[in-house]
């Protein structure tokens, strides 16, 4: 992977100190590193679209790291987050949690924890990247569809067989299979259970 289109890191913490060195052991392995002073510069500035995640301190002048929780959470932002505290409590790690933190870690951090939660959080962020992009391709495709080919997959979706496709539809057995073949063409779909897997809820939905 490029460096252009390798993961970025987002470091938010005010202390210039634990930032630098956050920045060299994550930088270790690979993974780039963007590091943030002010957290209300960071909800302003930092670009949504990147592949990565977001390292955030707890206490911090101003705005606390458990706000800036809440808000990226309200503006549906869906890198994930890790949470670093010096003073962590059990009511906090709750709080945290509920917002949507991945995980929270108490500093000094163990460097192995902190490798470990950011290497799995990138992961589970460009899977969860790659199945909107396949339900978003999954919805174009579905939208290409006539409204018979729409009835057609319906009734696929529900297990109906090729005959009895027919008998609802009043269609000739070829008919459907021509339909069904359609079907597979534009949906770009291998088998059928990766036809229903990927189009079932767009049919409930419908």
């Amino acid at each position: 992977m490029s460096a252009t289109l390798s993961p970025l890191i987002h470091l938010v913490d005010d202390d210039e100190a634990v930032r630098s060195s956050l920045a060299l052991l994550i930088s270790t392995v690979g993974l780039r590193v963007q590091g943030w002073s002010d957290p209300q510069a960071f909800l302003r500035e930092f670009p949504r679209g990147d592949i990565g995640a977001i390292v955030l301190d707890v206490r911090m002048p101003g705005i606390s790291g458990l706000a800036v929780l809440e808000t990226l959470l309200a503006q549906g932002v869906d890198q994930p987050v890790i949470m670093l505290t010096g003073h962590g409590t059990v009511d906090m790690c709750r709080r945290a949690f509920k917002s949507g933190a991945a995980e929270f870690l108490e500093k000094p951090v163990d460097d192995e924890l902190l490798l470990e939660a950011l290497q799995n959080a990138v992961r589970q962020h460009v899977r969860s990247r790659e199945r909107l992009a396949a339900d978003q391709q999954a919805r174009e495709r579905y939208a290409q569809l006539s409204e018979r080919e729409r009835e057609v997959l319906g009734l696929i979706v529900e297990g109906l067989t090729n005959k009895e496709i027919g008998r609802a539809l009043t269609l000739s057995p070829r008919t459907v299979e021509t339909h069904r073949a359609n079907l597979f063409a534009k949906l770009q779909a291998e088998s059928l259970a990766q036809l229903i897997r990927r189009y079932a809820s767009l049919v409930d939905g419908a």
